[in-house]
């Protein structure tokens, strides 16, 4: 997440902000859980413990509720998961892949059965929703990936990850190698269309020598189980995913052409038939106390299962009631998740370590004495930024109890006070970053720390380098994650001005290089010499300062020169130039200091200079107001462009007024083919969707450099 999170201290309460305090907390939790969502959905690292992140969103519900005009389009009431990752199709789920609610004590899993009776009000609905016989299915809690099969035809079609609920990842051809989901469903009694829903784990003995390999080849080990099906699921070469120990149960299902059971129970009965596992530990229970029971029960055997489990779900057997229940949020009304407590254990904190993440945030780490939790060595730990660890009263020589809950980074949930030594020193957070001695600035309201240093500081540059060269910023084709890490390691390119001077005899010699693959990149480097300003901006990675940011900055101040003189104006204290930065809407004070605190730096305004001797930064071009025939289209490139380069092609279309979109649909106006166009060429041939060679598209658009067309001239 680009900025720190800001939002009222935990303690003040919902009830007590005011409506402009609760519009800063709605935007600032908004992007703290789309933070978290994509720590645990894309990322599989979690930072935080179910707990906590159920707490985050029942506050983010309450000040929604209290102020319902301030819920945001971006709320976390509006969406499950998050985005999915890069490098596979996206798939969009006819029916949303849902979250469910959690429940951590007895109280809410009863007020979860009350709210089931509650809801029905005819008389003879309620014998069957009694809550002592309120027949649910309990099913012990899989940790592992979410994945939809749709089968058409009884042969499976598509596979995906459920991503943010409503777009996942197409994981088909790696999910084929699994030896659990079936090619061919079995029988002959199933829909024509149906999906099945379920997870994709890896059980703990797999997971042990899985990663008793990896240590035997050097290479770094998966945190848990949860982790490794994550990573294993996510291989691009789907070889590697077979040769992993995968496994799926299935529990539910999405879209289907029939109706095929009457109760969830008969539904799993239905699975296996098809040949599908699913967990037979699975029961029927009526009523509350039977439910309760069964959690116990399987609490208890968590140890011995053969899988990782994080809890129970509790569904409501009748798919009747289940579809007149509906949903409620992101969240079904007929389900709930009971999740096990995390485990904790005491120890000695020997000292505070802090750690500079990726884009430039401070973190206390606790170094402990090694101690086990949860059956994992635990020597290190989260203290979250500096109010956590004043508000416990955290000190080096306290003895702390330590808190691991399923593969979350162990974290300090309070000190043993009685045993704090008289020599115990409280920690003085740092106001300079450890790693390049930058201002360490709080913003007012935020909770978090971060170094200045931006595309300076080492802590930062790998990350700072790839957002620079992504496909949002400059788009260098063969400019990759790894390809950056591995020039940075190096010490090819330490900064962004350095890519542009690559030397490509130095890199043909290189390991798995070679003078083709070397040229190619220098070639795709030089093309992007001339440069968007808006795309520019996005590219320097200022926190906060994404894509939208970016144009609004662009727009407003039309040339490099002008905005970088207004900034560092506003940098050196002019009040003028900041209020002007400011008086544009969208921009808030958090943003403008993120905004000030990059140019304060002589770092960041050093390696500004040293871009400008290598790149044009083009003049922000507005969008054509009548006279322009794109103005208003939908426009897909594909293929490589021979006069002006992808970038600007589609900074062209933008100034025409067009809308530029990645992927091919019944909306797009026309696809403009360049060389090798690639799938996309096809799916508009599919769809009947117009498409321009790059004549026809020079043709409406003008060539590169020169004014735009004027009205009425179409393209072929």
């Amino acid at each position: 997440m680009k900025g720190a999170a800001k939002r009222a201290p935990a303690e003040r309460p919902p009830e007590a902000l005011a409506r402009e305090e609760a519009a800063a907390e709605l935007a600032s939790l908004a992007a703290e859980i789309a933070r978290h969502d994509r720590l645990y959905y894309t990322e599989a690292a979690p930072e935080i413990s179910d707990a906590d992140y159920d707490a985050l969103r029942r506050r983010n519900e309450v000040i929604e509720r209290r102020f319902p005009d301030l819920v945001r389009p971006d709320s976390p009431s509006r969406r499950v998961g998050a985005a999915p990752a890069a490098g596979f199709a996206k798939v969009t789920h006819v029916r949303p892949m849902l979250s469910l609610e959690n429940a951590f004590a007895q109280e809410e899993v009863r007020d979860f059965f009350r709210g089931v009776r509650n809801f029905f009000r005819r008389s003879e609905d309620l014998a069957r929703v009694a809550e002592e016989r309120i027949a649910i299915m309990a099913e012990p809690k899989i940790d592992g990936l979410s994945i939809g099969l749709l089968y058409r035809h009884g042969r499976l079609a598509l596979g995906a990850t459920r991503g943010d609920g409503v777009v996942g990842e197409d994981v088909s051809a790696n999910l084929r190698t699994l030896q659990s989901i079936p090619a061919r469903l079995h029988g002959e009694d199933w829909p024509a269309l149906i999906e099945i829903r379920g997870e994709v784990y890896m059980e703990k003995s797999g997971f042990a020598a899985l990663n008793a390999e990896r240590e035997a080849a050097g290479e770094a080990l998966f945190a848990n189980p949860r982790n490794a099906a994550a990573g294993s699921l996510r291989q691009l070469d789907p070889q590697v995913t077979a040769r992993r120990p995968l496994k799926f149960f299935a529990y539910a299902w999405g879209e289907t052409s029939v109706e095929f059971a009457r109760t969830h129970e008969e539904a799993l009965a239905r699975f296996l038939d098809w040949g599908f596992a699913v967990n037979p530990r699975s029961r029927l229970c009526r009523g509350v106390e039977e439910a309760l029971a069964f959690y116990h029960e399987i609490a208890a055997e968590r140890a011995f299962l053969p899988y990782d489990i994080d809890g129970v779900v509790y569904k409501v057997n009748a798919l009747d009631l289940q579809a007149r229940l509906g949903m409620v949020s992101r969240a079904p009304r007929w389900a709930l998740a009971h999740k096990f407590p995390a485990e904790q254990a005491a120890t000695l904190l020997r000292d505070i370590a802090i750690q500079v993440g990726r884009q430039g945030s401070l973190t206390p780490v606790a170094i402990l004495e090694p101690l086990i939790v949860g059956g994992v060595v635990v020597s290190r730990a989260t203290l979250h930024n500096e109010d956590e660890i004043l508000r416990k009263d955290v000190r080096i020589g306290d003895t702390v109890v330590v808190q691991r809950a399923g593969d979350v980074i162990p974290q300090i949930v309070a000190v043993v006070p009685e045993r704090r030594p008289k020599d115990a020193k409280p920690f003085r957070f740092p106001d300079r970053c450890p790693v390049c001695g930058s201002l360490a600035v709080r913003e007012e309201g935020a909770v978090v720390r971060r170094c200045t240093g931006g595309l300076f500081c080492p802590a930062q540059a790998a990350e700072r380098l790839r957002h620079f060269a992504s496909r949002d910023s400059f788009d260098i084709e063969g400019l990759g994650e790894k390809r950056i890490i591995e020039l940075w390691q190096d010490k090819l390119i330490k900064s962004p001005d350095k890519i542009f001077r690559l030397d490509p005899a130095r890199l043909a010699v290189r390991e798995g290089w070679g003078e083709l693959s070397a040229k190619n990149l220098k070639a795709a480097i030089d093309e992007r010499r001339r440069i968007p300003l808006d795309r520019f901006i996005n590219a320097l990675g200022i926190p906060q300062i994404g894509q939208a940011t970016a144009k609004l900055l662009a727009r407003r101040y039309r040339s490099y020169a002008l905005w970088r003189r207004e900034m560092e104006m506003a940098a050196a204290g002019e009040a003028e130039a900041r209020a002007r930065l400011l008086d544009i809407h969208g921009i808030g004070e958090d943003m403008a200091a993120d905004l000030v605190g990059f140019f304060a730096e002589p770092h960041n305004r050093a390696i500004l200079d040293d871009l400008e001797t290598e790149l044009q930064v083009l003049d922000y071009e507005a969008p054509a107001e009548t006279a322009s025939p794109l103005a208003g289209k939908t426009i897909v490139f594909t293929g490589a462009l021979s006069a002006m380069s992808r970038s600007e092609a589609k900074a062209r279309a933008e100034a025409l007024g067009a809308n530029v979109a990645s992927s091919v649909s019944g909306k797009t106006d026309y696809v403009v083919l360049g060389a090798d166009p690639g799938s996309k060429a096809a799916k508009a041939a599919e769809l009947g969707v117009e498409t321009l060679d790059e004549e026809a598209w020079l043709a409406l658009a003008g060539e590169p450099g020169k004014a735009p067309p004027s009205a009425g001239r179409r393209g072929a």
